[in-house]
């Protein structure tokens, strides 16, 4: 079987490094010896396991991507960088023509899809690559529509603790605030909480220690107006191993897109995953 050729960008980043690591170990990918990463980032390169990976900045991204798509036609990047450099990031992939799988959250969401529409190669865009998180989302997206206004009245607040490098607010929590909206209960992203203290998250959430500069906490509370009912609903992830399941799936999901546009007209798709849950 022919092995599908993957970029990693956002290395050294926590995530990205962990999803690489899974990757290499996985039979269906190769991963590629070179990432794109910040301007901040001043190493030349970065060790994974028995590889060393050459790191790309902003500044000489240009050169690198022509020399890279030399040795390699074709290849999928995968991003988890910054939430600033999500547009500028998307835009680079468009005009290379490079198939892309965003994970990074945050960014102008609205323009990113306009620039991959404008475009001729598709993309899966997530804000979360947790399979079984994406599938409660899906839940929660079919009681909005089958259940309009279920929960007119009551009161909503939502929680989400990440790790203090965690730039943005959960995308996920985001995402949810539109279910719950629909569902008749009126909040702003502005209204979520956000964490960020380690010694809140040691003390008050009782998130493991071992996890504090690595987990995704959500808690979603609902109370009726005479305080007499409450739904509550969570979701604490410790670690990135359950984000790499759902990338590989989502590449080799946008892989098997591209073998499908071989005989069409290229043309910019968008896909969710969603559609890598369902497989179509």
């Amino acid at each position: 079987m022919e092995k599908i050729h993957v970029m990693m960008n956002g290395i050294p980043g926590n995530v990205v490094t962990t999803i690489a690591g899974h990757i290499q170990n996985d039979p269906r990918f190769e991963l590629l010896p070179f990432a794109m990463t910040g301007p901040e980032i001043t190493a030349a390169t970065h060790t994974l396991g028995d590889m060393t990976i050459k790191l790309i900045t902003p500044d000489n991204r240009d050169t690198a991507i022509k020399e890279i798509k030399e040795q390699f036609t074709n290849f999928i990047c995968i991003d988890f960088t910054h939430p600033t450099a999500v547009n500028d990031n998307a835009k680079f992939y468009v005009d290379n023509e490079i198939p892309f799988v965003m994970g990074t959250t945050g960014g102008d969401r609205t323009l990113l899809e306009e620039t991959i529409l404008s475009g001729n190669i598709p993309a899966v865009i997530a804000p979360n690559m947790a399979k079984q998180i994406v599938g409660f989302q899906a839940m929660m997206e079919y009681a909005a529509t089958t259940f309009p206004d279920l929960f007119k009245g009551y009161s909503l607040s939502i929680k989400e603790s990440h790790q203090q490098t965690k730039a943005d607010t959960s995308g996920t929590a985001k995402a949810m605030v539109g279910y719950f909206n629909r569902l008749g209960t009126p909040f702003s992203n502005d209204e979520i909480h956000r964490e960020r203290d380690p010694e809140i998250q040691r003390n008050e959430w009782k998130i493991p220690e071992q996890h504090i500069n690595g987990h995704a906490w959500h808690t979603y509370t609902l109370t009726s107006p005479d305080n007499t009912v409450c739904f509550e609903f969570s979701h604490n992830i410790n670690g990135r191993d359950v984000y790499a399941q759902g990338t590989m799936d989502a590449a080799a999901f946008l892989h098997s897109k591209l073998g499908q546009q071989k005989n069409k007209t290229a043309k910019g798709e968008i896909y969710t995953m969603i559609d890598v849950l369902k497989g179509k």
